[in-house]
């Protein structure tokens, strides 16, 4: 597997995984524990976001080795070359699991 735009990370309480989950049209690798998942994602991409708490961004990913057993494990492996999953569907799954209006929609005061 190829990440050639680097790797940032969403995480979010265990709890939101599957729900988050069948909301996404497509969805590359996510790794999990007993707390939380996390979702890759290309780099920079909370680039004008504010992703919605109780999310988590972390900058800097790392895929790691699958035989670590201190990490989280995979849980879901993409089906193409890319760990990616598309960041704005994920975005939008969490602003409507946690009621938050997207940074987008807001209103602008001058």
């Amino acid at each position: 597997m190829t990440a050639p735009m680097g790797c940032d990370a969403v995480a979010v309480p265990a709890r939101f995984g599957p729900l988050v989950l069948p909301r996404l049209p497509r969805v590359g690798c996510v790794y999990a524990d007993e707390a939380h998942w996390w979702w890759l994602v290309p780099s920079d991409s909370d680039y004008a976001l504010e992703w919605p708490a109780p999310a988590h961004y972390a900058a800097g990913a790392v895929l790691p080795d699958a035989e670590a057993p201190e990490l989280p494990g995979l849980i879901h492996r993409p089906d193409g070359t890319l760990p990616y999953t598309p960041p704005i569907p994920l975005y939008l799954a969490l602003c409507r699991l946690t009621d938050t209006t997207p940074a987008w929609s807001r209103p602008v005061s001058a």
